[in-house]
């Protein structure tokens, strides 16, 4: 199912500013297949998928974005589509698509087993993740989710296990200079010029580490500014990313700029602010390697493919970080291998697809009947058996 699903998720366009398309077939394909669906209405952006399925114990959120980036250039494959050996190349097959269908897969076939063999399971698939995380914050933001003991996502991590992420925030950067004749530059305070010394001198700014996360980050984005005729400018404007990590927060961000400026004897006047976003900011978050989920996804999988998978973590942003900082349950990232999200030529793996997904079906299986693990551990034991029985024949 994951394969062909798969195909008909990539061949339908849907950027991040219209994916009602996607929506509506996501939702009708969960509905052919039995499952009741709700369709929750971002303004602007197409809709989110909802469907449930009831169990006993503990509540499982299973969640997936739809939209992607727009085509970019220098494709030599068909973006919507295409098949070569193991990769599947098309436009969010990595990022997320690849990952989406796995999930939708694992869900029903999580869905026909009995209701006491499951957990309580909800699948959530979001748009607008490559925008503001509209989607995802519409989840959580209404209370749909409010329920969920712990959340997957299945964005792409080449079968690594991402048990937590960097924050960010974006901030817009003000000088106020002053203007006169630009043969008498000294006369005036220029504004690109003294902005220009600040946003060179971000980098050495000593950002705090962590263990699991690494250190904050400052990168510029954007920088505008220009004077009026032949005059000192007396006006620029730059935006940052500063990436963080646990225990940086705005205040801490905001002071150690003030105190570079005050450093450097910028003369400009200087505002600092968090540029405007639709959505709350994205904060960092980590889950313990050694917590109840993260290592029983490890264990299915060292028990499915006998090796344990490595454990990652995030130096982006992504919807995780709404989940894992503002749900405040352990958010957990597992998908599939590929490469060139954002670019020409993406690509996922089927077989990793395929592997992804039964790791999440039987995870949810053991999650709802621990009976089993000790089920898959038995029959892996008999197939090790076998094998060993028939090696020592052909000696």
């Amino acid at each position: 199912m994951e394969e062909e699903l798969l195909k008909k998720l990539v061949s339908i366009p849907s950027n991040f500013e219209s994916a009602s398309d996607i929506s509506n077939f996501v939702g009708s394909f969960l509905e052919e297949n039995g499952l009741s669906v709700e369709y929750q209405e971002v303004e602007g952006f197409g809709s989110n998928v909802i469907s449930r399925i009831p169990g006993k114990g503990l509540t499982v959120l299973l969640n997936g974005h739809m939209d992607t980036v727009g085509v970019s250039h220098g494709w030599t494959k068909n973006p919507w589509g295409e098949i070569e050996g193991d990769r599947f190349y098309g436009l969010g097959s990595a990022d997320m698509k690849g990952g989406l269908a796995a999930l939708i897969s694992a869900y029903i076939e999580i869905s026909n087993l009995p209701r006491k063999k499951r957990p309580n399971v909800i699948f959530t698939a979001v748009v607008d993740e490559e925008g503001y995380s509209r989607g995802t914050w519409k989840l959580i933001e209404s209370g749909a989710v409010e329920d969920a003991d712990v959340v997957f996502i299945a964005e792409p991590t080449n079968e690594k296990v991402m048990l937590g992420a960097r924050g960010r925030f974006v901030i817009s950067l003000k000088a106020r200079g002053k203007k006169a004749h630009g043969a008498r530059p000294e006369e005036g305070i220029n504004a690109i010029e003294q902005l220009g010394l600040l946003v060179s001198n971000l980098s050495k700014i000593k950002t705090k580490k962590h263990r699991h996360l690494g250190k904050g980050s400052y990168c510029t984005l954007q920088f505008t500014g220009k004077s009026d005729g032949l005059s000192v400018p007396d006006y620029a404007e730059a935006i940052v990313d500063r990436h963080i990590v646990i225990g940086e927060d705005w205040e801490r961000i905001k002071k150690e700029i003030e105190r570079r400026v005050k450093k450097l004897n910028i003369k400009a006047e200087i505002e600092i602010s968090k540029f405007p976003r639709p959505t709350p900011e994205m904060l960092p978050y980590r889950v313990r390697e050694n917590s109840r989920f993260a290592s029983l996804l490890k264990d299915t999988y060292h028990l499915l493919f006998g090796e344990k998978p490595q454990i990652t973590y995030g130096q982006s942003v992504g919807d995780f970080n709404y989940f894992g900082a503002y749900l405040r349950v352990p958010t957990i990232v597992f998908g599939p291998i590929g490469a060139n999200w954002h670019s020409a030529d993406e690509w996922v793996s089927l077989s990793s697809v395929r592997r992804v997904k039964t790791v999440y079906a039987e995870l949810l299986h053991i999650l709802g009947n621990r009976k089993r693990f000790d089920e898959l551990l038995e029959l892996k034991e008999r197939k090790q058996k076998k094998l060993s029985d028939n090696a020592a024949l052909v000696d």
